[in-house]
This record gives C-alpha cells, structure tokens and sequence, in this order.
C-alpha cells in the first residue's frame, strides 16, 4: 500500500524563516529543510535553531518534513544532528554519501541524539564514488538499523565532479540515473530525481520530470513553489491510466478469468504482471487523492 507520496520535494533554505513558514500552505509531498549548500556558512547556526523549531512547532498537515544536514566530518554535522534528530522529522538527509557504512553511522548517530523511530534516513548521491557503489549503499536499507528509506540523485553534483556536460535530456547522466533505480527497486526503496535549475523553464521541467517518471524515479526534488504543480502532476497517473488499470482489474476478476495468465483488452495481450502494475496505479490515483 502506498501511503505517502515522494513526487514532489522541495528544497527550503533553513535560513529563511517566511519560506519555512510559507511551507505550510504549498502543495508538496515532501519538504527538505535545508542546512547545507542552501545556507551560508555565516547562517548556518540560525537555520539550525530555526528548523528545530519548526519541525517541533509543526502545523504542516500531511507533508512530511526532512531536514538535509550537513556533511559528516564537516564541523557543523554534530550539532545539526545533536540538535534536529530529537526534533523528530520524517527523515533526515545525509548529503555526500559514499558507502554502506557511513549509512550505519549516520543511523547511529541519529539514534544516540535521540531520534524517535520514525525518523528515516535519506542518502544523497552526489560523487563518482557513490554511482560506483550505488547498489552497495542501498543495501543499507537490508539493515533495519540503517533506517535507510530513500535514495535522492544529485545531477548538479555528480556533472560537477565527472565534468559531464547537463544538455537537455540528459544524456550523459542517463547510465547513472539508471543505476540508481535499479538499486533502489533491488532493495525496496525510494528513489528521488535531482533538481531542473531553471525555475522558469516549465517546459523543460516538464520534460525532465516526465524522463524520471518513465525512467522509475518516484519523485523529483524541487528549488522553487512554482515546480510543485508540474510535478505532482506528472507524477501522478493520468485518467487514461487509471481507466486502463480498472479495466485490467475488473477483467482478471470476472470468474472466467479466476486462472488465466494473459487476457486480451482492445486487442492488446495484458498478463497478470500488468495486473500488479494496474493495482499500484490505482494505489497511487488514491494516495494522490
């Protein structure tokens, strides 16, 4: 059963108070509350008290609430963690993970300052190192001490160190996407898509947006409020699809069908596997809403 949806993730710098505040009246799946590169060195202080007062203050209704901290063994990891994990957030966002292990780490770290159970881990995947070994960091997720919940790809990152060029449609990160979906679904987690740049560029936000949906991705990570609508749209099934899938469903339940393996609808062979296809596609219409 799907119950919370990733399709939209909005960054929020958690030095900015309005935008905190502002957080509570958008439509996103997801808010990340940003200590790292969204913050400037000089700030970094004030996001930290300002998000730990937030997440405790609540008031965002359904969205769920990550908090991005700094890097481990930057000198502002401590006490982001020692300050944000007894808040309780829906997850906390390690940046720059490069292995298995720093998952581990990070969940026990998160534990030790008093993380309530509910409180997941998200990894970052940002270097050549993490691509390399991105089915090896998700195996944390086999470790219920790892608390590892999502995957979310950083393009911006991953092109920096690589010095691959971000053409539209991706073609060079496309291998690399890839990858990281197929370690996601190995080990049943979540995988999130990395940020379009251009706010103003909806056209082409769009059409990244659809790449990662068709690609598997379950969500997109967002920069501004104006990519929210675009994106729970895309990530959300279309009427036709839904039609489709309770036509699949409704077909396998007729008693005639109790034991066939393919059946045929408009002339098109349809298997049982596109019947679990049709069951999450209506799971997703539901969470959605």
């Amino acid at each position: 059963m799907i119950t919370k949806l990733k399709r939209s993730v909005l960054a929020m710098p958690g030095s900015n108070a309005r935008a905190l505040e502002k957080g509570k009246s958008l439509p996103a799946d997801v808010l990340m509350f940003e200590l790292e590169d969204g913050v400037a060195e000089a700030a970094k202080a004030t996001a930290r008290e300002q998000v730990a007062a937030a997440v405790l203050g609540g008031g965002y209704g359904a969205r769920q609430i990550v908090v991005r901290v700094n890097a481990r063994g930057s000198e502002w990891y401590k006490p982001d963690i020692s300050a944000i994990a007894p808040t309780g957030p829906d997850a906390i966002v390690i940046p720059k993970v490069n292995s298995r292990d720093e998952i581990l780490k990070a969940a026990a770290d998160i534990v030790a300052a008093g993380a309530p159970l509910k409180t997941r881990i998200w990894a970052m995947i940002e270097t050549p190192r993490a691509i390399f070994d991105i089915e090896k960091i998700a195996s944390a997720a086999d470790d219920n001490a790892s608390r590892l919940e999502v995957l979310v790809l950083g393009p911006n990152d991953i092109a920096k160190s690589t010095r691959a060029r971000l053409t539209p449609g991706r073609p060079a990160l496309l291998s690399w996407l890839s990858a990281g979906v197929l370690a996601a679904r190995v080990h049943n987690i979540e995988i999130i898509d990395g940020i379009h740049n251009d706010f103003n560029d909806e056209a082409g936000l769009r059409r990244e947006a659809e790449q990662g949906r068709d690609m598997g991705f379950d969500g997109k990570m967002l920069i501004h409020p104006n990519q929210i609508g675009p994106v729970n749209e895309i990530f959300a099934p279309s009427a036709e699809e839904v039609d489709f899938a309770r036509r699949i469903i409704a077909i396998f339940d007729e008693p005639e069908n109790e034991e066939k393996g393919v059946v045929q609808i408009d002339g098109k062979m349809v298997e049982r596997l596109h019947l679990d296809i049709a069951r999450r596609t209506l799971a997703l219409m539901e969470a959605a809403g």
